[in-house]
């Protein structure tokens, strides 16, 4: 079976092999190879690698005395990696635990294995995870020149959407006032601030805040970022008028809480609204919603209306950036 590998022409290698690295795309259980003027880069999930990038399936040669999972099986196992731990999707517990040790006995950096024991559940987007291997669902993360601490069983985290975040981040510039209605653990609210933001995050999750405020300060950023606990539509009385950018990644239920962003929007406001969609009509529910909120008192403007990931047969996670002028 292929393995996924980024192509470039060798001359830029290196920049994409760099750009790769910060997103913690690039698998090391292979080397990269050159042939006819083309450099394969391997990456870990192709489905992350940024649009502008081509992948493709290679065979580049397992990395030199390097040991990997499939070393140990019949079988090549599936599985990602978020830092130093190594995630599986498995029902059946043999199964499982036959991978976790196969992970745990190869050379790669893995300190824990865990197994997806439920879907993401309740308001706060958790799951329950079983730990097949080492210790704890405590993490740490790399992220296009960020870190991030976060407990994979206390937060929501999807490191899938490295290269969407970063789309994003690309846009705002030093002096903006941003604001992430659904924060988490801070992957917007951190990067904007490093970008010279003054950034504010919310979420009703006390731990997401907790590790958010505990990553602005690791990243050197605590002096733009502040954290808030609670429900955005409570909690930022103070912030009425105030945000020239706005997230929103909420995606089956970020329609409830527009109101609430026209409330944060100031005068000039571009707003990265998050949807499921079926296929039959990704952006038009979205585009409706935004504008029964922000008009007539906003005019609003669709900037960019892009895919983000299949979600579910037929169904899409989708963004739309828009711009609201009063």
């Amino acid at each position: 079976m292929g393995v996924p590998c980024v192509r470039v022409p060798r001359e830029a290698g290196e920049e994409t092999r760099q750009r790769l690295a910060e997103a913690n795309l690039v698998d090391d259980g292979y080397d990269i190879t050159v042939a006819d003027g083309q450099l394969y880069v391997p990456v870990t999930d192709p489905t992350a690698v940024p649009s502008d990038l081509t992948v493709v399936e290679a065979d580049p040669p397992v990395r030199e005395g390097q040991t990997m999972p499939a070393d140990g099986l019949d079988f090549d196992p599936s599985y990602e990696r978020i830092g130093d731990v190594a995630i599986v999707d498995e029902d059946d517990d043999e199964r499982a635990r036959m991978i976790a040790d196969a992970i745990m006995d190869s050379d790669l950096p893995v300190r824990a294995v865990l197994n997806r024991a439920s879907k993401i559940k309740g308001e706060q987007r958790v799951r329950d995870w079983d730990v097949l291997a080492g210790d704890g669902t405590e993490v740490t993360h790399r992220e296009y020149g960020c870190t991030f601490e976060l407990d994979l069983a206390e937060v929501y985290f999807s490191p899938r959407l490295a290269t969407e975040r970063h789309r994003v981040t690309e846009q705002v510039s030093e002096g903006e006032q941003t604001f992430d209605m659904f924060a988490g653990v801070g992957p917007f609210v951190i990067p904007f601030a490093k970008r010279g933001a003054t950034s504010v995050g919310t979420d009703i999750n006390e731990t997401a805040i907790e590790y958010l405020r505990a990553n602005a300060e690791r990243n050197g950023v605590a002096d733009r970022v502040t954290g808030i606990c609670g429900d955005v539509r409570e909690v930022t009385g103070e912030y009425e008028g105030w945000a020239d950018r706005i997230v929103m990644n909420l995606p089956h239920s970020a329609d409830e809480f527009l109101e609430a962003a026209v409330h944060l929007a100031a005068d000039e406001c571009v707003l990265h609204y998050y949807d499921i969609q079926h296929e039959d009509d990704l952006f038009g529910p979205g585009q409706r919603a935004i504008r029964a909120a922000a008009e007539p008192a906003y005019d609003v403007t669709v900037k960019t209306r892009h895919t983000v990931r299949s979600y579910a047969p037929k169904e899409h996670n989708v963004v739309l950036d828009v711009r609201l002028t009063r």
